[in-house]
């Protein structure tokens, strides 16, 4: 076997990541060790992938049972675990439809061609404007980067594009003044993660789909690290009282496999005619095996219920660290999805705070340069939860004395 290290990174990797210094071997549950088996708590949950923990038992026993039988057909054919992942997400969301591929961004760009061919198939190609919002994040491709607004992301990429209008979240006046009938799709996280665990307001989420209404513009939600169980709902959008007509999802879906889904109604799932798009490896039997295993673990009460309930004892210990170090201005988001946005002393500094944490056997996660990010297992215990949190202080003490 060849020996790497981190260096080998830096030796045979695109220069696109910057690693941090260990590299994980193994892991259970909330827990992952490194080479030299040094032991830490994670509490980024492989940005929200890891919605089960590291190798839950069911989870690698689909696995393994799926890889005796049947790894891939491609689109010529469907399979088993494709068609009983389609039928749970079906019957237990707002969907009609479902189309399967391999990530977010795939996921994200299904669904903006889907809302681009929608509209031109039924009120002409004029109509093709996507609204999105400043600091969102919505995958990595050209079209779905271009729809993000982090302009950031698109730098060195023209030309990019055209047709997409970047609005300022939350804010229903803009957004009034913006919809017209050139508006095809107005798209959107119900929580912005990548922009700062930033939650969309319920009037703001009711006035999108009143929008939508009356343009005829499809209404797009980017579920990809807020769906599947991780605010407390299997999706964020039933604690809103609202549906969208297209949902995306991915991270949490596959439990650490990779997968992605978009979720339609029917009457917007037919602009996906024979031929107009595709993945060679999207609905793959191995993916959905894990995913159906991962969706039934999920979409349990005691799951859904238990994320709430954690959520509280992170609260009750960030606060408590706060009083002593004073460094979060609020703490905010929705189940585990946790954002701690610093105070204007520690503006910058959220990377500090993440390399601190390593350092004291924590791994946890940062959403931009000013907010620190928890996205834990949803099954994490309370001793692991105060684990980590007694680590975090020590992290936090040491960067508040530098």
């Amino acid at each position: 076997m060849t020996e790497v290290s981190r260096e080998t990174f830096d030796d045979v990797m695109v220069p696109n990541y910057s690693p941090l210094k260990i590299i994980p071997v193994r892991g259970s549950g909330a827990k992952l060790w490194d080479k030299d088996d040094n032991e830490y708590v994670d509490f980024a949950g492989g940005i929200a992938v890891n919605a089960l923990g590291h190798c839950h038992p069911e989870l690698t026993g689909a696995l393994k049972e799926q890889a005796d039988k049947l790894w891939h057909l491609s689109n010529v054919f469907t399979n088993v675990p494709a068609l009983e992942l389609g039928k749970k997400l079906v019957d237990n969301t707002f969907a009609d439809k479902v189309f399967f591929s391999n990530s977010g961004g795939e996921a994200n760009e299904a669904a903006f061609k889907l809302a681009r061919k929608y509209a031109s198939d039924n009120f002409g190609s004029d109509k093709n404007e996507i609204i999105s919002f400043k600091q969102s994040f919505h995958g990595r491709t050209l079209f779905t980067v271009c729809v993000g607004g982090q302009p950031k992301y698109t730098q060195g990429f023209e030309p990019l594009p055209q047709g997409i209008t970047h609005l300022e979240f939350n804010n229903i006046e803009m957004l009034e003044k913006a919809v017209s009938d050139k508006t095809c799709a107005i798209v959107l996280e119900p929580v912005q993660g990548e922009g700062g665990i930033i939650s969309a307001d319920k009037a703001f989420m009711k006035k999108v789909r009143e929008l939508c209404d009356k343009f005829n513009a499809v209404m797009v939600l980017d579920e990809i690290q807020t769906g599947m169980g991780r605010t407390g709902q299997l999706f964020a959008y039933m604690d809103y009282g609202v549906e969208p007509d297209v949902l995306t999802s991915a991270k949490a879906l596959g439990g650490g496999f990779p997968i992605g889904a978009m979720l339609a109604k029917d009457k917007f799932a037919v602009a996906l005619n024979i031929g107009s798009h595709g993945s060679t490896y999207g609905g793959n039997a191995l993916a959905c095996a894990v995913a159906s295993k991962a969706f039934d673990i999920i979409n349990s009460e005691t799951v859904l219920a238990g994320v709430n309930e954690k959520r509280a004892l992170y609260e009750t210990k960030l606060q408590m660290i706060n009083e002593k170090y004073d460094i979060f201005d609020e703490v905010r988001g929705k189940g585990l999805l946790i954002g701690g946005a610093l105070k204007e002393k520690y503006l910058g500094r959220a990377r500090d705070f993440m390399v601190a944490s390593l350092e004291q056997n924590l791994m946890i996660l940062i959403a931009g340069p000013n907010v620190i990010r928890f996205a834990p297992s949803l099954l994490v215990t309370e001793a692991e939860i105060e684990q980590g949190m007694a680590a975090f202080e020590k992290a936090v003490a040491k960067v508040v004395a530098a």
